[in-house]
């Protein structure tokens, strides 16, 4: 059967591989008229984040990293009532309003979202998600790159409208050689992929019109009569959303976010990006700018694509299951946005083989750079990425991953691991399974299996400081507790967190939570020295972490702790994109020289 699958894999290979090359060709030149999106806006989650944003997209489009000739935007959220990127896309559609005036009836717009504070992936919470390094490239492709690789074929079949997709997931797809997705249809066009039940629990699910193609294809047009947001597996049967393969050529639809699904197995079409006709974007713009302020958090997916379709039905915006805090405006807001979008066309893109990955979450993050064969083969994933590094040897296919890094060849990391923006030296050991970002580790140390260590460089009263954030891999950073008594339930590298404070003799108080004291997590508890060097405070923070492994005592009383909330706040973009451009100009010296030696 193996046989079979393979000229997919190959066809979706070949495909990205045709999008990353016409993407680096346009890399720092300017771009024709409908060659490439008017306008690329991110939105951020507060100003500190914007500044942070606008930076990165700065240097960039100095070091001509990006397509010239766009305009590049950053688009904050206001402060106050967290409102979920269906609150931001409407924020963004005031901001274009604001810029362009009538103008943007005529512009194709990629809005990415990109506000959160990667908890689950901290090493992308400082600099931001869509600024993720990917192991490939030169210089190396972050996310946003490659979501602007990935949709290189999309402005030229699109009438004037907005795409929205989110900073941390990925959509490979193959189509036949003439075809083209197009985004030309009124009101609202998304991407469907094949994927299990199981798949689509977590995601939206498409409820299509019958079909009255005979023959299966890889690229369908088709109409959505109603979309499910993350449904249970009863309500997908309930509503006919699934489909078997049996009338199906005999494909083996992959998946990126769950291994292949059997041939025998039962599949739905689940969500990615959507599209908005410009019409669309007015008419949720004009409700916006009725309500002023939005006190709730609304989902672009579960909110507006669930009021789409003939057959959608207003029950689900009563349903608070899937929300994270639920606000008292929220099912007023939802009902209106349903009385407003009903009747609107939802139209559906099948790609038959494609994959949908997700990247926001430290497993997640580990198991694609580092044991995934199909991400790596498709993005041609290295790895050693732009690295100064001698070869890694390759255990049964899993293996570490080096992200523009120098290390020193009598340096060890083991498997299942990702060093990015770092400078490790000889006597330094890292065990499997590791994140190790924007560190400086001059001295001899053990950095245990399982351990996230990040360093953050800070802005204090003036001054340049440094701090390092350690915990497990595994740790929950989002689970919070309302009292200091139920500290015991959070867990810190698998040890009850209670225990940990008293290996690093802190006293339990408020005092030791930055932020709402009645949501008391790993977080936004101040447990990290902050120190007048880079290397000194990797040393202190891993020092905390063996303390914890070996259950020998280790006092943070003499340090100025900050939580990983705080660092946020007096993070010093400035000085981090430094050190970075230091290891960029290092490594690119030593390829030069490496290359005179040769010739």
């Amino acid at each position: 059967m193996a046989a079979a699958v393979a000229p997919l894999g190959v066809a979706l290979r070949e495909a990205t591989q045709r999008k990353l090359r016409r993407f680096s060709e346009l890399r720092g030149k300017p771009v024709a008229a409908g060659e490439f999106w008017d306008i690329v806006a991110i939105t951020a989650a507060d100003e500190k984040q914007e500044l942070a944003y606008k930076q990165q997209l700065s240097e960039k489009l100095k070091k001509k990293e990006l397509p010239l000739g766009v305009q590049y935007h950053v688009f904050v959220d206001p402060a106050g009532a967290k409102i979920g990127n269906g609150g931001s896309t409407l924020c963004a559609l005031r901001c274009l309003e604001k810029l362009y005036g009538d103008k943007w009836n005529s512009f194709t717009i990629l809005l990415i979202h990109s506000g959160g504070y990667s908890q689950r992936l901290p090493n992308a919470s400082a600099l931001g998600k869509i600024f993720t390094a990917l192991p490939f490239g030169n210089p190396i492709y972050q996310m946003l790159e490659l979501k602007l690789a990935m949709y290189i074929d999309f402005p030229s079949h699109m009438n004037p409208g907005i795409l929205v997709t989110c900073a941390d997931d990925i959509e490979l797809y193959s189509i036949g050689e003439c075809e083209f997705i197009r985004f030309d249809k009124p009101g609202f066009t998304a991407l469907a992929h094949p994927s299990s039940l199981t798949v689509g629990t977590t995601h939206g699910v498409f409820v299509l019109e019958p079909f009255n193609g005979l023959e299966y294809r890889d690229l369908e047009y088709r109409s959505c009569h109603r979309f499910l947001h993350k449904p249970s597996i009863e309500k997908m049967h309930q509503f006919d959303a699934v489909y078997r393969p049996g009338n199906i050529s005999q494909q083996d639809f992959a998946r990126g976010d769950t291994p292949c699904l059997k041939l025998d197995s039962e599949y739905v079409y689940t969500d990615s990006l959507f599209y908005m006709d410009h019409k669309s974007a007015k008419k949720l713009l004009a409700f916006f700018e009725k309500i002023g302020t939005l006190n709730c958090e609304i989902d672009a997916y579960g909110d507006f694509l669930q009021a789409l379709g003939p057959g959608a039905t207003v029950e689900y915006t009563r349903n608070t299951s899937n929300v994270t805090k639920e606000e008292a405006d929220l099912i007023d807001i939802r009902q209106r946005i349903f009385h407003l979008l009903k009747g609107t066309s939802l139209n559906v893109v099948v790609l038959n083989n494609s994959k949908f990955y997700h990247i926001g979450t430290t497993e997640e993050y580990l198991f694609h750079f580092t044991s995934d064969s199909s991400l790596k083969s498709e993005l041609g994933l290295q790895s050693i990425a732009f690295s100064i590094f001698s070869a890694i040897p390759e255990c049964s296919g899993n293996t570490s991953c080096i992200i523009q890094s120098i290390l020193d060849s009598r340096c060890s990391v083991a498997t299942g691991s990702v060093v990015e923006y770092s400078r490790l030296g000889p006597d330094v050991s890292v065990g499997e399974n590791c994140i190790i970002s924007g560190c400086h580790i001059i001295a001899t140390a053990v950095l245990p299996a399982y351990s996230f260590v990040c360093s953050l460089s800070l802005k204090m009263n003036g001054l340049l400081k440094y701090s390092t954030m350690a915990f497990g891999v595994q740790d929950n950073l989002k689970k919070n507790v309302k009292t200091l008594s139920d500290i015991k339930l959070l867990q810190f590298f698998g040890v009850c967190f209670l225990s940990c404070l008293d290996i690093w003799n802190l006293q339990v108080t408020e005092e030791l939570f930055s932020g709402n004291k009645t949501c008391l997590s790993l977080w936004n508890a101040r447990i990290f020295p902050v120190c007048s060097s880079l290397s000194e405070s990797v040393t202190i923070s891993l020092k905390m972490l063996n303390a914890i492994q070996n259950k020998s005592a280790f006092s943070l009383n003499n340090y100025k702790l900050l939580s990983t909330e705080e660092m946020l706040v007096y993070k010093d973009v400035e000085d981090m994109i430094t050190y970075r451009e230091q290891i960029f100009l290092e490594i690119t010296l030593n390829a030069k020289q490496s290359d005179l030696e040769t010739s």
